[in-house]
């Protein structure tokens, strides 16, 4: 099977050893790599029960197939553990360029095991791993990490991936950093590096890969290129990135402000992708091959914070600091959003905990000088939670333990301890699903499902055959995920391309019937691990706060009736049983063997 090396690297910092293994064809053809084959590492490498943050948990860094190659969008590394933030099944993403660069090692995955007794960086190249002492570089930030790392390497084309200070304090929700401004946000991954004592890893080698059909994969892409000159989509990301979706979403009156107690923010248009391109220097910046440009760096020179440059601030960290906190000053979003990366913080979760603590401030729940749309108070706050300090220590434990030290579970908003991004589920009731049911908890990505609702592909408000759309969707990003693609692509990438892009890569014809099982399967993966760590059916709800408030002056609600309609509906059309294991007993005997 072409696509592949057919190789694992294993590299146990405790020992300080490493292995090259094996993986066969019969795994990388049923599943192939990215989500496919690190998911099925996690479910093999990680026992029931461990500690997240224990020595017996791993962390898995895979890339796909066509990573490196001209496919426009093939340039994410996914990297996959058990969460300390949900402790449960663990995703995060992130493009740049370092995918490329470990691709080029010479390996379809990386696992990183146990625990060093000292702080260490690793190098990875091909045929080898050097065990770097991090000493000297732990407790700076990740832009300063890194660049001290990269000067040590002194290779061309080099690149690394770092934790700031919240991973090495193993805040539950510390992220990993790549090229200063590019996050694998999500589910705690800096936390569990941080756990291992390993500030970061840089990546180089010069193994060669080739595709199946070079000449195969140039006329697909140059039919997604053509096609892509057509559509105003890819005109609106090179434009505004994902600051458009600031007008979108309170045009929608689904915009989560006030820590989810509003649907729109009144000073909203001071955040919009506008007021972002006539307020600040803004050019737009691609990943390799990349035609969108979605990426917006950005100098900004401030009285206030000084000079900062960053490639920011997404739609998400809009939401986070400007809607939940109501935060109302891009140029104070654009300096915590630079704070964050710079200590490692996902500011998702970061912002949704912000908001808690202003929510409980203004109902006389928490006594702690923080009001809404405190952009200094806020800065302190995210501070001392990389620190683990004061109150900001509570917090760096996730909002499931934080709510419960803080007396504040009735208000906290989450889904199995992950909060959700920047779309109202009470207005958009399939991302209601999409939270609900996603493994990693609360989650936009896995089925970007806000898509449809928002084009009027599917009413937002409808209930009733609204799962079948969205495992359409979930599906096809999930087989986007074993490439890995960027997920703004999913207009261009339709399930002929699909098929086309991966038979150009491996040789195999895959046709769409045999990917959408792949991703059945992929994501029955997912929930086995889940399962095996209690999970059942009843933990795909959303918080009680969503059923029992409406937004928008009483005008949209979400009921229990109609969430469970929509989750009953998924289950069936998945196969599965409630506690998530396959009717279909066929993936049971491929894992079991």
């Amino acid at each position: 099977m072409k696509g592949f090396f057919g190789k694992i690297l294993r590299i146990d910092v405790g020992s300080r050893t490493f292995q090259v293994e094996e993986i066969g064809g019969r795994v990388l053809s049923r599943l192939l790599g990215g989500k496919g084959l690190g998911s099925y590492l996690l479910l093999r490498e990680v026992p029931a029960g461990i500690d997240p943050l224990g020595p017996h948990n791993k962390l898995i860094f895979t890339w796909g197939p066509l990573t490196g190659t001209v496919a426009p969008g093939a340039s994410r590394y996914g990297v996959y553990s058990k969460s300390p933030q949900t402790g449960l099944y663990g995703e995060s993403y992130a493009g740049g360029l370092v995918a490329a660069a470990m691709r080029r090692t010479g390996y379809d995955a990386v696992i990183i095991q146990g625990r060093a007794d000292s702080p260490v960086w690793l190098e990875i190249s091909g045929g080898e791993v050097v065990f770097h002492p991090a000493g000297a570089i732990w407790g700076q930030d990740t832009y300063a990490a890194s660049a001290a790392m990269l000067q040590q390497v002194a290779v061309p084309d080099a690149q690394a991936v770092v934790i700031g200070p919240a991973g090495e304090n193993r805040v539950a929700f510390a992220c990993l950093e790549n090229n200063n401004w590019r996050s694998a946000g999500r589910t705690g991954m800096g936390a569990v590096l941080g756990s291992k004592l390993v500030k970061g890893l840089v990546f180089h080698g010069q193994s060669p890969f080739s595709v199946f059909d070079e000449t195969l994969l140039k006329d697909v892409v140059r039919q997604i290129r053509q096609q892509a000159l057509g559509q105003p989509g890819v005109n609106t990301y090179r434009t505004y990135g994902t600051t458009v979706m600031v007008g979108v979403m309170n045009g929608a009156r689904a915009f989560p402000a006030a820590y989810w107690r509003k649907g729109t923010l009144e000073q909203w248009q001071q955040l919009s992708g506008d007021t972002f391109l006539q307020n600040f220097a803004v050019k737009p910046r691609a990943c390799p091959n990349c035609f969108m440009a979605c990426a917006k760096m950005v100098h900004m020179e401030s009285d206030r914070y000084g000079r900062v440059t960053i490639e920011g601030p997404e739609y998400e960290t809009i939401f986070a600091f400007g809607g939940l906190c109501q935060i109302a000053s891009l140029e104070d979003i654009i300096y915590i959003n630079d704070l964050c990366d710079r200590l490692g913080l996902d500011t998702i979760s970061a912002g949704n905990l912000v908001g808690l603590v202003m929510e409980a401030v203004r109902c006389g729940r928490l006594d702690y000088p923080l009001q809404y749309g405190d952009a200094t108070g806020t800065v302190q706050l995210l501070k001392d939670m990389a620190a683990r300090r004061d109150l900001g220590g509570v917090l760096a434990q996730g909002i499931v333990v934080a709510a419960r030290e803080l007396g504040l579970e009735d208000l906290a908003v989450h889904v199995k301890g992950l909060e959700p991004p920047g779309y109202d589920p009470r207005v958009l009731k399939g991302m209601g699903l999409a939270y609900a049911t996603s493994t990693r908890g609360a989650c936009h990505l896995r089925a970007t499902f806000y898509k449809p609702e928002l084009s009027g592909v599917i009413d937002p408000a409808t209930v009733e055959g609204k799962a079948r759309l969205f495992i359409d969707y979930e599906n096809r990003l999930t087989i986007f995920n074993t490439q890995i693609f960027c997920l703004f692509f999913r207009d261009l990438l339709g399930w002929p391309e699909l098929s086309r892009l991966i038979h150009a890569a491996t040789g195999v014809e895959y046709t769409q019937a045999r990917l959408e099982k792949m991703a059945n399967e992929i994501i029955t993966i997912t929930r086995l691990f889940n399962a095996r760590e209690g999970a059942s059916k009843a933990m795909d709800t959303l918080p009680e706060r969503f059923f029992a408030e409406s937004i928008n002056n009483g005008q949209n609600r979400l009921t229990r009736e109609e969430l469970s309609c929509m989750v009953d509906e998924y289950y069936s059309l998945r196969g599965w049983q409630d506690d998530g294991y396959p009717l279909d007993q066929d993936l049971m005997e491929f894992l079991a063997t």
